[in-house]
């Protein structure tokens, strides 16, 4: 689904990893966003129904609040016939206020702070509310006159309340979902033209592809870490929530992303130390082949038959790496075997001078010859040469080198070694 979405506003998929991310840590971090949520107001119900909005005191938030006045009123319900109209006297409390209270159960305390919030006198208030209460629980006792009534209405207002306090969560998450996504767009395209500038500057002061790379990489994610954080911070997560819920979870998250931490690290130590470049012919393992990308994560090659292998660059910095082309020339050998009745001077010289005549074979250094090994039937020459260390030239030098060797030879009528040639020794039994 993404990635039919990034195609149609022409987004890369690898730009919703980010938004991803921030999904995952919304999801770690919902309590986060409750406790965020509770500092604001909640609504008091009855049977599903709102009856008023109220705010958080100096003892409690404002959602814990609300479900505490909910329970006083189930358990004045309980006992209906008790029920009387709801008083207001004066609260026993060091900040005063007003205390509401039915049938001798308090209910909830009229702060001076709810009066400031909703813009009218405390006594006004208190009478409101009062008036809000009767009114509810008139109602309820009706709905609870019969135990059908009573099945009925407990059914209905547990279906209303769940509804209702999901609407609730919606209209408070939902705006922040939008501005937390409108962030991570813009910071999207903040990080795209950083590293499309960035590719710009270090072409001309570097020239550089590794070093470019390198710049491009860290500019992007570092925008992108940037935008995540903004993200997180409009969608209701505190920085230092954040923080906090980072360090506590630690641990989970350092053995969950153990592999890929260590890829991004090594990735880093790769562009910086520079054991190979962008289009260095290199074998790592089992894998041979040029490269074609360094990333943060992996190490792209281009293997000779065409095939694109990504090396995990935690396995490419800890495993021996041969870079074939390191250097601009490269040695390279043919075996070369001839028979015991040759003259083996004149013969070295021949096919010295045969691989270095060859097409693609340096002047400097030259071409050499050396007899590595002394066959029960033949000789054994390694004929030394030196070319381009590019694959496709080195093997085509070898190619012509042996073809060189084969020609020169035989224009000598210097007798090849036959494979299929045997020798039979016949053994007379003793008698």
């Amino acid at each position: 689904m993404p990635t039919m979405i990034a195609r149609l506003v022409h987004i890369s998929p690898l730009a919703w990893r980010p938004v991803a991310l921030l999904v995952l840590l919304c999801v770690a971090f919902m309590p986060s966003l409750d406790v965020s949520a509770q500092e604001g107001v909640a609504t008091v119900r009855l049977d599903g129904r709102a009856l008023f909005r109220i705010g958080p005191t100096e003892e409690l938030e404002a959602r814990p609040r609300a479900r505490q006045i909910e329970r006083q009123l189930a358990a004045v319900l309980e006992t209906p016939q008790g029920i009387t109209r709801a008083r207001i006297t004066p609260a026993e409390t060091e900040g005063g206020g007003l205390q509401i209270s039915v049938a001798g159960r308090p209910l909830l305390l009229v702060a001076p702070a709810d009066a400031e919030a909703n813009g009218q006198p405390i006594d006004r208030l208190a009478r409101e509310w009062a008036a809000v209460i009767d009114q509810a629980l008139v109602t309820a006792v009706k709905r609870r006159e019969s135990d059908r009534g009573r099945f009925v209405t407990s059914v209905q207002s547990s279906v209303e309340t769940a509804f209702a306090r999901l609407l609730e969560s919606a209209i408070n998450i939902i705006p922040r979902i939008l501005a937390a996504l409108l962030v991570l767009l813009l910071f999207w395209g903040m990080a795209t033209a950083v590293r499309a500038l960035m590719r710009k500057l270090v072409s001309r002061l570097a020239n550089d592809l590794t070093v470019e790379n390198l710049v491009r990489q860290v500019s992007y994610y570092a925008v992108w870490l940037i935008g995540l954080i903004v993200a997180a911070s409009a969608f209701g997560l505190e920085p230092g929530t954040l923080a906090t819920g980072l360090g506590l979870t630690s641990l989970a998250l350092g053995f969950a992303l153990k592999d890929i931490l260590s890829n991004f690290v090594s990735g880093l130590l790769i562009l910086t130390l520079r054991p190979f470049q962008l289009g260095d012919q290199i074998i790592i393992g089992e894998t041979e082949g040029s490269v074609e990308r360094i990333e943060l994560r992996a190490t792209q090659i281009r293997t000779y038959d065409g095939r694109r292998v990504l090396v995990p660059n935690a396995e490419t910095f800890t495993s021996r790496v041969t870079n074939n082309t390191a250097a601009p020339v490269r040695r390279g050998k043919v075996v070369c075997t001839l028979g015991y009745g040759i003259d083996i001077e004149a013969t070295s010289r021949l096919m010295r001078d045969a691989a270095q005549r060859t097409s693609g074979v340096l002047s400097t250094p030259e071409a050499s010859v050396r007899l590595a090994d002394l066959g029960e039937t033949h000789l054994v020459f390694d004929v030394q040469f030196w070319c381009d260390s590019r694959r496709s030239d080195f093997v085509a030098t070898a190619s012509e080198v042996r073809k060189s060797l084969v020609a020169a030879l035989r224009a000598a009528q210097i007798a090849l070694p036959d494979q299929a040639r045997q020798n039979v020794v016949l053994h007379t039994p003793h008698t």
